[in-house]
């Protein structure tokens, strides 16, 4: 009878107790809690939130795996346009676990290393893209690489950078970065830009816009220098001048931008996973752009749009993942990463599709056309005014991020308007 007493009244103690506690435990349950908020430290997790967590690291590791067989299973085959727009679906999937892995390399080696490993890798596979073209196209692509390294001049330089002033603007008002480190960058790019894309134009060795042979091994050697020293200056002697200005007193990001941003780093395993992810992201990018490039090749025909207009539209699809990455930076406030990625990737793109290209020559049968014409000598000139008045306050606007893109969509129009 006690024992039965006892039991009742332990029972009847409970549910008070537990009665007590339910909108805590309800709290917890639905993550507004100290138990969703410590699930983590606890070792304990919301069904849902398990599967999501389980649904998000798996789809990045799955998509670039498909995305290679795609790869695989489509090359070199004629493609109807139900598999063309099966192929662009993977693609996009393969862009965005891209920016993922990139990310998370950069968490993990931190401020500029981060975004040096995504500009060489893009850079690279871009490199290897246009040699294939080249070969494959014969003497019609001899200027594929002068098309394609100006267009990734153009849409990083004006369209990345642009962008993300923008965003940046918009969503804080301002945007602060450094101008030594930026201004560094930019200087590169205009050395660059002039020396391999504009001189062979006014060179007088060859009748065309092309470069002799020791014209172009020295622009070739030359810019592997002006990189080496580029990266030198940007991870070794000055490291410094490229890392994110901190945040304006009184600015503040978002609950999530702010939990992500003081995250611990992930595990050297995690990190090198994600190297090797990303590495077969950017391969299956770079194959299925080309091989829905003789869709998009037939539909500029069709539209009677000058068939150069295809390095653009391969050199947006290949600089993607940058784009989304440095949009991401902004949106944190970290205007100074999506800099170093837009400018870093400029600077990649000539300082190391230029010695590749004029070492490839030896065995290149036909002309390399390197020169730019009229209309694109005015536009490069034009980005580098305004970059240098973007650059030197240390500040922008939404004004100065509408205007690169301003240019970005002038230089498309001509494009397809010449």
């Amino acid at each position: 009878m006690d024992r039965n007493s006892g039991g009742r009244s332990n029972s009847g103690g409970r549910n008070r107790v537990e009665e007590r506690r339910g909108p805590e435990l309800e709290a917890n349950r639905t993550g507004n809690g100290r138990w969703g908020q410590n699930e983590w430290a606890n070792g304990r997790r919301d069904p849902v939130t398990s599967l999501i967590g389980r649904l998000q690291s798996s789809w990045t590791v799955t998509v670039p795996v498909v995305a290679l067989v795609v790869l695989v299973l489509t090359w070199q085959r004629n493609l109807g346009a139900l598999a063309v727009a099966a192929v662009a679906v993977v693609l996009v999937g393969s862009i965005l676990a891209a920016v993922h892995h990139a990310e998370v390399i950069a968490h993990r080696v931190g401020e500029p290393f981060g975004s040096l490993v995504l500009a060489v890798a893009v850079t690279v596979i871009e490199v290897a893209l246009i040699i294939t073209l080249m070969i494959s196209g014969g003497p019609e692509t001899a200027s594929l690489a002068r098309d394609t390294v100006f267009a990734a001049v153009m849409i990083t330089a004006n369209g990345i950078v642009g962008l993300a002033l923008l965003v940046g603007a918009v969503r804080f008002g301002t945007v602060r970065f450094n101008t030594e480190g930026t201004g560094a960058a930019l200087g590169v790019i205009a050395m660059l830009a002039t020396m391999t894309l504009v001189l062979p134009s006014f060179t007088s060795a060859r009748s065309g816009p092309e470069f002799s042979p020791a014209q172009l091994a020295f622009a070739g050697i030359a810019s592997l220098a002006l990189y080496a020293a580029f990266v030198s200056t940007q991870t070794v002697r000055h490291r410094d001048f490229f890392l994110p200005v901190p945040a304006h007193p009184g600015r503040r990001a978002a609950a999530a931008d702010d939990a992500e941003e003081h995250a611990p780093p992930p595990s050297t395993r995690a990190a090198l996973l994600s190297l090797g992810l990303l590495a077969v992201a950017l391969v299956a990018v770079v194959g299925l752009a080309k091989a829905v490039s003789p869709a998009i090749e037939a539909g500029v025909k069709a539209a009677g749009i000058p068939e150069s207009f295809v390095g653009v539209v391969i050199a947006l699809l290949v600089l993607t993942p940058e784009g989304i990455a440095a949009t991401r930076a902004a949106l944190r406030d970290r205007i100074q990463t999506s800099l170093n990625l837009g400018y870093g990737s400029a600077i990649a793109s000539i300082g190391l599709t230029v010695p590749v290209i004029a070492l490839s020559t030896l065995w290149l049968e036909g002309p390399l056309i390197l020169g730019l014409g009229s209309t694109q000598i005015v536009l490069l000139t034009l980005t580098v005014v305004v970059s240098v008045l973007t650059v030197a306050p240390g500040r922008a606007t939404r004004l100065q991020g509408t205007v690169h893109l301003i240019l970005l969509a002038a230089f498309i129009f001509l494009a397809i308007n010449p």
